[in-house]
């Protein structure tokens, strides 16, 4: 049996301990395995032949491609998704309107589409089988198998996060304060800037890592639409996917250390937005 503090927390006792322990092992097993020893494994494989060739993996034109696109399309991504997120949940939150329950089902959308069907949708929508097609060719404007594409990908899988962090921050606000400046003479933008985002900075920021992560990692969706042309389409997840399939295994795995050390900086940026956001 366990006894409750005040503070809601269960105080030891013989029964409690047994359950604490257990769920501290079973928890602390799966991050091990599912997590911990991946890394390490992709680490260990990276410098299994020495350093030489894992600099000469990560060094190489192809893989220098690959890096300035994948961080092209995630800056796109997140500049573009940043000005739909305060957008769409400056809209949900401060607005009553026809078409709100759908417009927040809608945000929500690539969280329950697969990116391969996503990437299928942009494929069907831009490319030859197109009724617009003949349009974006008389433009010179080319989007399947080019980068444009997988930007427009990218951000369709990212476009719910900034929104999402954002929409529960601006409910839990109300309106109360830009009502009172917006009576005092206070423009929406003066409005916006000295009152609604220092209440919403944090929960900004950490939508906008997510977003940045999200982008970075993306694989299915940019596969379908980029059409693997090397050094020209490829982003970090396609080009470790080709070495592999080659039987490039350490340079393939010297890539993907790029991804983890990728991930590492944005989950410590995670981690010191979110002691700063529980400081505020």
């Amino acid at each position: 049996m366990s006894a409750v503090t005040q503070n809601g927390l269960h105080r030891d006792t013989k029964g409690s301990k047994l359950v604490r322990y257990s769920l501290i092992g079973i928890s602390l097993l799966f991050v091990f395995l599912m997590l911990i020893l991946p890394l390490i494994t992709v680490i260990t494989e990276a410098f299994k032949q020495g350093f030489a060739v894992y600099s000469k993996a990560v060094a190489d034109d192809y893989t220098i491609k690959a890096i300035l696109l994948t961080l092209e399309a995630s800056f796109f991504a997140v500049a573009i998704n940043t000005v739909f997120g305060l957008c769409a949940a400056w809209s949900l939150t401060k607005f009553k309107f026809k078409g709100k329950k759908i417009l927040a089902t809608l945000i929500d959308l690539p969280v329950t589409v697969s990116p391969i069907i996503a990437g299928l949708i942009f494929l069907l929508t831009f490319g030859r089988q197109s009724p617009i097609f003949p349009l974006l060719q008389d433009a010179d404007i080319k989007i399947v198998f080019a980068v444009p594409g997988i930007v427009l990908a990218t951000i369709f899988v990212t476009f719910p996060f900034i929104s999402r962090e954002l929409i529960p921050v601006l409910e839990s606000q109300g309106t109360d304060e830009e009502e009172a400046a917006a009576l005092m003479g206070a423009k929406g933008f003066t409005i916006f800037r000295r009152i609604t985002f220092p209440h919403i900075k944090w929960a900004f920021l950490y939508g906008v890592v997510l977003c940045a992560a999200r982008a970075m990692g993306e694989f299915g969706a940019v596969s379908v639409i980029s059409g693997h042309l090397r050094g020209k389409t490829n982003t970090l997840p396609l080009h470790v996917e080709i070495l592999f399939n080659e039987f490039q295994y350490v340079p393939a795995f010297a890539v993907a250390s790029i991804l983890v050390m990728l991930a590492i900086l944005i989950l410590v940026a995670r981690s010191v937005i979110e002691h700063k956001g529980r400081k505020k």
